[in-house]
């Protein structure tokens, strides 16, 4: 008889929205219909697509419109169900809401879900890769809504966009028509994960006894083959092997938590909407194989991700490759072994890795992120598998980022929505300014988020590079100022180009554009082994801050040694 396991999806609350009552076509011929634009409409042919369901409409005798234009970006999840509200007060009869492409998918899902429960009847556009995902975020919310997809791409011309709309006019005058006994047909939504609701018990729902047929079973880990072949078809899980979350190993992960494993950590994010708790990181902490002793910074790590500076709601769904970086400084990364030495960045150390990985296994388990599915990662990349090291005070000629923050005592937990490292080789500068040029000249690339975003980055910096810095005078405060002033882009160069850009009042107007909004988005931190290899870390910054934020115990203390966290 095989022990059972906790589910990692924890218990998922799904409850079906109650669809607003449909108006009849006389109804919406008087109007008024409200028009939705999330801001994505403004770019490539993308207007067309209001501009065309109107023309529809026109023939119809639907001629009363109004038109609401905000950005859904950087908005909670409560003020996109405010922002939904104001849009009610307008009182139309019907709402359309477009575009759901890529990142602004699951935050117009949202709005879409609220006008519903305000009593307004709505319809989703959306379009590749967005739509998949607007109806996962659907699926665990609401249970159904009205969606019309259509395939465009940023190629698309007018033509084929109206060709588009107008396939689909049957489907949104019928989302917003049919009487109340079948819109449920239209509005059904066929997911293909977690068809079935996690058990309320929170145990996973294995064959009992599970047999193992890969070996004696005497053998260490015997049966691991079929449980990895259960949560690989329930979609739990990163792909690599996992240490099945058994009640005794979680309780013995709980054994340096001084929390309630109920208090939660991050409220409603990603498609499911579910709140992640302490229980939760636990258990992926089980997972990806961590010891009992690195929950103070995982718990740590969670706190900063939930910051609302970070954007956590929109980060753990973007289309963007970067992964959730995990940056500890102080005491107590180097008391419990996560590395800041030679190959930090890279496999090897347990902590790093297994840190790195239950922040992501927490995302794709409780989240429901998961690649492929409901998530709009085009290619991805291995930060969103483990991205974790620290910085090793006896490295660094300056100070560290606890001790610049807070002191050298309290260690401190940074994390960044960033892309994999980029490497950065010179050997062969003799003079800070000639290693300070090549620094400047990685700072960015052409197709880079920061190059129309300007955001945060974090330069790593090796000690052979660090010392020719110092010796030449130079601190950190002065490295920030010189990259912020010199990296930037020709302002010809990115405009139509990557994506639309998100900038700070008048950064528009410059030339060059700075891709850093002042020299404190430039985080100088100094870690791996010798040799001429540095690193720049870039930023997916769509309204997404960097947050450092400190290990404390419950108290408010600053703990002497990770020992103060075990429980007595």
């Amino acid at each position: 008889m095989i022990e059972p396991v906790l589910d990692p999806r924890g218990i998922q609350k799904r409850h079906k929205v109650k669809l607003a009552p449909r108006p009849t076509l006389e109804q919406l011929r008087q109007g008024p219909v409200l028009f939705y634009d999330n801001t994505k409409l403004s770019f490539r042919n993308c207007g067309e697509i209001f501009l065309r369901i109107k023309e529809n409409f026109v023939k119809e005798g639907i001629v009363n419109f109004i038109d609401f234009r905000e950005t859904v970006r950087g908005k909670t999840n409560q003020e996109l169900k405010d922002y939904a509200a104001r849009l009610a007060e307008a009182k139309p009869v019907a709402a359309i809401l477009a575009l759901g492409d890529v990142g602004v998918s699951p935050a117009t899902t949202i709005v879409t879900i609220a006008l519903e429960e305000l009593g307004i009847p709505s319809v989703y556009i959306t379009a590749p890769p967005g739509t998949d995902l607007a109806k996962a975020v659907a699926f665990y919310r609401a249970g159904q809504l009205c969606f019309c997809p259509i395939d465009i791409y940023q190629g698309s011309t007018i033509g084929d966009i109206h060709q588009e709309i107008d396939g689909q006019m049957s489907c949104i005058l019928e989302s917003l028509t049919l009487p109340s006994e079948r819109i449920g047909e239209r509005a059904s939504l066929d997911f293909q994960l977690d068809a079935e609701a996690p058990a309320e018990d929170g145990l996973l729902k294995m064959k009992s006894p599970l047999t193992p047929i890969s070996g004696d079973i005497s053998e260490p880990a015997a049966g691991i083959e079929e449980i990895m072949t259960f949560f690989d078809s329930l979609h739990i899980g990163d792909g690599l092997p996992i240490i099945p979350p058994t009640q005794r190993r979680y309780e013995q992960m709980l054994s340096f938590c001084l929390y309630s494993p109920e208090k939660i950590l991050a409220t409603e994010i990603g498609p499911t909407g579910k709140d992640i708790t302490i229980r939760d990181v636990a258990i992926a902490a089980v997972m990806a194989g961590c010891k009992p002793d690195y929950m103070p910074i995982l718990i740590t790590a969670f706190k900063a991700l939930a910051n609302p500076k970070y954007n956590f709601l929109q980060s753990v769904t973007t289309s963007h490759p970067g992964g959730n970086l995990v940056l500890v400084s102080g005491p107590l990364a180097q008391e419990i072994g996560i590395h800041g030495g030679q190959g930090c960045l890279g496999p090897g150390f347990a902590a790093n890795m297994t840190i790195g990985r239950a922040v992501n296994l927490a995302i794709i388990n409780v989240c429901r992120a998961v690649p492929g599915y409901a998530d709009l990662a085009c290619l991805s990349s291995s930060a969103e598998l483990s991205y974790c090291f620290s910085e090793d005070p006896e490295l660094s000629p300056w100070p560290t980022i606890n001790a610049e923050r807070y002191n050298s005592q309290t260690t401190t937990v940074f994390v960044l929505k960033a892309e994999p490292p980029h490497d950065i080789i010179d050997f062969l500068s003799r003079t800070a300014g000639d290693l300070l040029d090549t620094l400047v000249g990685s700072c960015t690339t052409l197709g880079s988020n920061n190059s129309f975003i300007p955001g945060p980055l974090v330069v790593v910096i090796t000690q052979d590079h660090a010392w020719l810095l110092n010796r030449e005078g130079w601190d950190k405060d002065m490295i920030r100022e010189h990259i912020h002033a010199r990296a930037h882009h020709e302002a010809p160069m990115v405009r139509g180009r990557g994506l639309v850009p998100v900038r700070p009042a008048g950064f528009d107007e410059l030339h060059p554009i700075p891709v850093t909004r002042s020299p404190k988005d430039v985080e100088i931190v100094v870690a791996g082994g010798r040799g001429g290899h540095s690193s720049v870390i870039l930023p997916w910054a769509l309204h997404s801050e960097a947050i450092v934020e400190p290990v404390l115990l419950p108290n408010g203390k600053v703990p002497n040694s990770i020992a103060d966290f075990q429980q007595k």
